[in-house]
């Protein structure tokens, strides 16, 4: 600005304008960055944690066993990890009457015996995914005798069947007899998969790394007409081939052994001891000793050759009805079960019985189906397991049992399960130790399986998860940022804002011994 002085000249006056301090400069700055790292921190939160859409994929399994039928339902994400489904199973629907083999004599019933089950599989599924859903139907032993017995009345029970499933509202893809080795091999990849034993994520990977136990555990399945023994060995041994296969799960190569004894299941079983029982009979009464005492049974001698496993002891007997009778004596009813397994011919360097080849037990094994319903039956499948005597010995007293009182204690239960549950124990036992040689050393290391979770221990999820690489699997929705990028600027602004607010606080309260004296 100029002024006029007292001698009439101009002069310039030399005022300034007040400055911004540095300390005010410093809180704008640290104000505004602070403001930044709020929004960022807000808006990363926001879009990395918005719900991503759900993608559930359903199946459907029917378990055609010799004796009933089961409808499984399942899903699992559309994403898949290694082209593996991650598949739960959400409900299950028990068939009405019985197994579809018995249904050869009226063979178009099979197919409608299923309708109910499939109507409440409808109510379980959305109604938009109905017809994407998949469905399956996997027959086994009860089926591949009535081959071997009537493969006409077989395969008329399939085409029954497959009618009403194409019926349904749903993607039939297939009604089939699977296989001994298909049966067995599936529920083993059931059971690992349940377990925990093949490839997971997140934490279930990180827990299942600090486990010391083998890599997989053995799969031990009792049906009604077969059993099935399965394992990864130590070794592979090029001795039985026929018994070996390869799967690919999650990104890896498994070598299983795997083989099916076809009529030697615990019904079957009990077929043969009584045909082989009846060739020392000479009149039409029997005592038999897997019986409870007191407990009486007629069968027809006509009927009992017809079945394929049972064929080979038919002969001509001057009576046409066999009268049997208990007597409730385990130690005489274990003799009598082991000469069911020929344990003299064996062709490998190591078998089971009838000169299957088996290489040595390795592992941990898991025993499901009517393995588990027998024992649990006989309150023997605690988390603790029981030594081989203590099941020996809980199994004696149980046959020991006069059968009135049994069947006070257990009236809710059908008489003809009731009555066998005696033979069954001793067959289970005769079967693990004299078959497949499980000694008093690894007995603890078979473990009776029921469910796990929330799915059954059965092969039909195993077989979901093989049929689920059929499956195209869709592109995932992805969050914005990977995991670790994501973490990553959380960390960051989250220092930015502790660096604001600490440089505030100095600022404020600037400590004695860094402010100036005043003069």
């Amino acid at each position: 600005m100029k002024y006029r002085g007292a001698g009439g000249g101009w002069g310039t006056l030399t005022g300034t304008k007040p400055k911004m301090s540095t300390t005010r400069k410093i809180l704008l700055i640290l104000g505004f960055l602070s403001t930044l790292a709020a929004i960022a921190l807000i808006t990363v939160a926001v879009t990395q944690n918005q719900p991503l859409p759900k993608n559930i994929k359903y199946g459907i399994v029917l378990d055609a066993g010799s004796s009933h039928t089961n409808l499984y339902v399942y899903e699992w994400p559309a994403e898949k990890e290694n082209d593996t489904g991650v598949v739960q199973q959400v409900e299950v629907c028990k068939v009405e009457g019985p197994g579809i083999s018995g249904y050869s004599q009226t063979t178009e019933k099979a197919g409608p015996s299923l309708v109910q089950c499939l109507r409440q599989a409808e109510g379980v599924i959305p109604l938009k995914q109905h017809q994407e859903t998949p469905v399956y139907l996997g027959a086994t032993a009860g089926m591949r005798l009535l081959r071997l017995e009537n493969k006409d009345a077989a395969e008329k029970v399939l085409s029954s069947v497959e009618k009403t499933l194409r019926s349904a509202p749903f993607n039939f893809q297939g009604a089939r007899i699977i296989s001994g080795q298909e049966e067995g091999a599936y529920g083993w990849i059931t059971i690992n998969y349940l377990l925990g034993n093949f490839k997971q994520s997140g934490w279930k990977k990180f827990l299942h790394s600090l486990k010391s136990v083998s890599e997989t555990s053995g799969a031990l399945d009792l049906g009604g007409a077969s059993t099935q023994i399965t394992f990864v060995p130590d070794e592979i041994s090029s001795e039985s081939p026929q018994n070996l296969l390869y799967f690919r799960l999650y990104g890896k190569d498994y070598r299983v052994y795997t083989h099916s004894f076809l009529c030697y299941g615990k019904d079957q079983a009990l077929q043969q001891k009584l045909a082989r029982d009846l060739q020392s009979t000479e009149n039409s009464s029997l005592f038999d000793p897997c019986f409870h005492q007191g407990y009486q049974r007629t069968i027809s001698v006509s009927n009992f050759f017809k079945n394929p496993c049972t064929s080979v002891e038919k002969k001509q007997f001057p009576f046409s009805q066999l009268h049997i009778e208990g007597e409730g004596n385990y130690e005489k009813c274990r003799r009598n079960i082991q000469n069911l397994f020929n344990k003299t011919d064996c062709p490998y360097s190591s078998c089971s019985f009838n000169g299957i080849y088996l290489p040595p037990l390795q592992g941990d094994f898991g025993a499901f189906s009517a393995f588990y319903f027998v024992m649990n039956f006989l309150n023997l499948t605690s988390d603790d397991p029981f030594t081989l005597d203590e099941v020996a010995s809980a199994i004696k007293k149980f046959c020991a049992r006069p059968w009135h009182e049994v069947k006070l204690q257990y009236h809710q239960i059908k008489e003809k399960y009731l009555s066998e549950y005696c033979f069954s124990g001793a067959y289970i036992l005769s079967l693990l130790e004299n078959g497949y040689e499980f000694t008093t050393e690894n007995w603890k290391r078979i473990h009776f399986l029921g469910k796990i979770g929330s799915s059954d221990a059965g092969w039909t999820l195993g077989y979901m998860l093989n049929l689920t690489n059929m499956i195209p699997a869709e592109e995932p929705p992805a969050p914005p940022l990977s995991y670790g990028s994501y973490v990553g600027l959380m960390v960051l602004c989250s220092l930015v804002l502790v660096s604001v607010i600490l440089l505030a606080w100095l600022l404020f309260h600037k400590p004695k011994c860094l402010q100036k004296g005043v003069v």
